[in-house]
Parts: structure tokens; C-alpha cells; sequence
């Protein structure tokens, strides 16, 4: 594994896009290629909304929601690191992807939490970016993903910005070709694990 300023036995890695990008299914597929020591998150977002969180328009329900995404990530990344034979968790976006629908003011957000920027980006060794598709025809919209295609071109150049000062940062181009995508996403990722974690075959360590 590559080495980082952020001194911790155990990393965090993003896998982060705007809405349509290919994240979840590129983390189906690292569940399946990489060792017991890494662990898949789920997408906090998609916990929130499922369970019935309100999911309206306006500035004070849109602030709401972020806040508690932000919050169900951060307990979803304490309770994977918990587990002792995790040495690395994947997690469908990070702490701070709330800024690219946040409504306001960056300033405002992290006076919310209680944080800085510089300390969440320092929750995270790594950053895989994987862009929306220019192509129209490739983007799907789902019960949970309501965006448009142009909404979510717009949400990806945010996520752009939100990330732009994370010191080891991936971008994965948005491909007509997901199987090269996902080769491309998947080596990113195997790039930051140790040797020994970076295949489903049994981990020695």
C-alpha cells in the first residue's frame, strides 16, 4: 500500500461520480476480486432515502438530508474499521459528496458537522473518480437516482471540486465501455491495497 500523511493502520478508499457513473456496480465487482481483508460500504445516500427519509426540494429539507448522509457514513466507515480482520474499507462515496448538493455555502456545511475540510479529506487514503457518461443513452435513472442526465453531469463536475484537493485523487473517464471502465476503476483500486489483498485468493496475512 501506498504510503500517506495520515498515519493509520487501518484506510478508507472513495469510490465517488456523480449519479449513473458505474459506482455500485464496480463495488459488486470488487467485492468478488479482492481478499476478506477489504470490506464494501454501502451507499449512505441510497440507506437514507430507501428507509423513508424525506426527499423534497426546498433548501431546509435538502440541508437535512446531507446532514444525515453525512452522519450514516461516517457510522457505516466506524463499524467496518471496527472489525478486526478489516484492513481497508471501499466506501460508495465519502463523507464530504454532500457538497455537491449542498445548498449554499461549503462554510455552512462544515459548521453543521463540526469539521473541516482538511479533515475530511484526510479521513481518506485514496480517491477513485468515476465520471457520468457524456453519452445520454448510457445514463439511467432509477426509483433512488431521480437526476437527469444533465443533472448528474452537473453533480459530477461538483463532486470535481468538492475532491480537487485530496492528494491522491483517480479519475476514471466516463467510458461507452463499462467493462473498460471497470477495469480501469478496479485498477485504481488495486493500486492503493497491499499485494496480498489485492486478489479474492486467501489472504496470509
Amino acid at each position: 500500500m501506498s504510503a500517506y500523511p495520515f498515519g493509520a493502520s487501518k484506510e478508507r478508499i472513495v469510490v465517488t461520480g456523480g449519479p449513473g457513473a458505474g459506482k455500485t456496480a464496480v463495488l459488486e465487482l470488487a467485492r468478488r476480486e479482492f481478499c476478506r481483508h477489504v470490506t464494501i460500504l454501502p451507499e449512505s445516500a441510497s440507506i437514507v432515502f430507501s428507509g423513508g427519509f424525506p426527499r423534497h426540494r426546498d433548501d431546509v429539507a435538502r440541508r437535512a438530508a446531507q446532514r444525515a448522509i453525512h452522519y450514516v457514513q461516517r457510522e457505516l466507515e466506524t463499524i467496518a474499521l471496527s472489525r478486526e480482520q478489516v484492513r481497508v474499507a471501499l466506501c460508495d462515496r465519502g463523507t464530504i459528496d454532500a457538497l455537491a448538493y449542498w445548498p449554499g455555502p461549503w462554510a455552512e456545511f462544515f459548521g453543521d458537522i463540526r469539521s473541516t475540510m482538511e479533515a475530511e479529506l484526510a479521513r481518506y487514503s485514496a480517491v477513485i473518480h468515476l465520471r457520468v457518461p457524456e453519452n445520454a443513452a448510457m445514463y439511467r435513472a432509477s426509483e433512488i437516482r431521480l437526476e437527469s442526465h444533465q443533472e448528474a453531469l452537473e453533480i459530477d463536475r461538483r463532486l470535481l471540486e468538492v475532491w480537487s484537493g485530496h492528494p491522491r485523487r483517480i479519475l476514471v473517464d466516463g467510458s461507452d465501455d463499462f467493462v473498460l471502465k471497470a477495469e480501469r476503476a478496479l485498477a485504481g483500486i488495486r493500486a492503493e491495497l497491499p499485494n496480498c489483498c489485492a486478489s479474492a485468493e486467501p489472504c496470509a496475512r
